[in-house]
């Protein structure tokens, strides 16, 4: 959040963006509950469809601000597309690269101006330590940035470095059995009787997965799966073992949740309801255990529904 406040904090009062409709919880609540309070102006659209985004552009713009997949629908936006639009409207295309790291998807490479992600996830990889940073194509950005930092003091500690410096030496071995076992856990939710629906850009069932091919090189650990109910997923989440309840991801241990009670509890029902979030669906972030047995972790859970 330190990162993303500190991108916004090139901009000015009067100044507007364009936002994905289904960010990550604490963006909208610092645009919101905060920015605004500044003068700055949010408008929130679904980016799946870059036509969205042009028509939500207007004079004041000054940035389109995306995340894609989206949290926790898995939902994909063309960053290529909306690029050719910021460009020519000559608005700043800001990624939010979280989910999918460097290894799997490059927005910079497809047209984005500055890229986000969280250290916190699989940069880090361990799930101990906490940071974001900004990435940038130009000098001038680096240069503000660094202002904004030394100004606002919003830099992370020496150790917190160390710790994402360590874990990115192993990025690219991690992200490979991610993706393995994310593909074989994906597969076997979507066979399984219980579950009704499995959002994962990597199967051929995901309205976006020709977009996946081509926008990613992997299409990463990240799953949502409906299970019927809050009852349904409460019953299941209860009796997970190899699997951590937790709100976080990308850590090397498998991970899971519970969106509409925990990541996004503050957005309120009408909220989840406008994203088409239910109170059945779980999120995984499959980490980098023996499948086989993650996969029996979730066999004997489910067998609770």
């Amino acid at each position: 959040m330190a990162a993303i406040n500190a991108l916004c904090a090139l901009y000015k009062s009067g100044d507007h963006v364009v936002c994905g409709h289904n960010l990550y919880g604490g963006v909208p609540r610092l645009f919101n509950q905060v920015l605004t309070g500044y003068g700055m102006e949010f408008t929130y659209v679904d980016t799946s469809d870059s036509k969205n985004v042009e028509r939500a552009i207007r004079k004041r713009t000054r940035m389109v601000y995306i995340e894609t997949p989206t949290n926790p629908l898995m939902a994909l936006s063309d960053i290529a597309a909306i690029s050719q639009v910021c460009k020519r409207k000559k608005v700043d295309l800001v990624v939010d690269n979280t989910f999918m790291s460097p290894y799997f998807q490059q927005p910079i490479a497809l047209g984005a101006d500055m890229v986000v992600h969280s250290t916190t996830k699989f940069l880090n990889g361990h799930s101990d330590g906490l940071g974001g940073v900004v990435v940038c194509t130009t000098q001038q950005q680096f240069d503000d940035l660094g202002f904004v930092q030394k100004a606002a003091g919003a830099i992370l500690s020496p150790f917190e470095c160390f710790l994402v410096l360590r874990g990115v030496k192993t990025l690219a071995v991690r992200m490979e059995q991610h993706e393995i076992n994310g593909r074989l856990v994906a597969d076997y939710l979507n066979k399984h009787k219980k579950i009704k629906k499995v959002f994962y850009p990597g199967l051929l069932s995901h309205p976006q997965h020709e977009l996946a091919k081509h926008q990613m090189t992997g299409f990463g650990a990240l799953i949502t799966f409906e299970t019927g109910s809050l009852a349904n997923a409460n019953r299941m989440l209860r009796k997970v073992r190899i699997c951590s309840l937790g709100e976080s991801l990308g850590g090397v241990e498998t991970l899971i949740s519970h969106p509409a009670t925990m990541t996004h509890a503050a957005i309120g029902e009408k909220g989840r309801k406008a994203i088409g979030l239910t109170d059945g669906m779980v999120r995984i972030s499959v980490g980098i255990e023996n499948v086989e047995d993650i996969i029996a972790d979730l066999e004997q859970a489910l067998a609770a529904i």
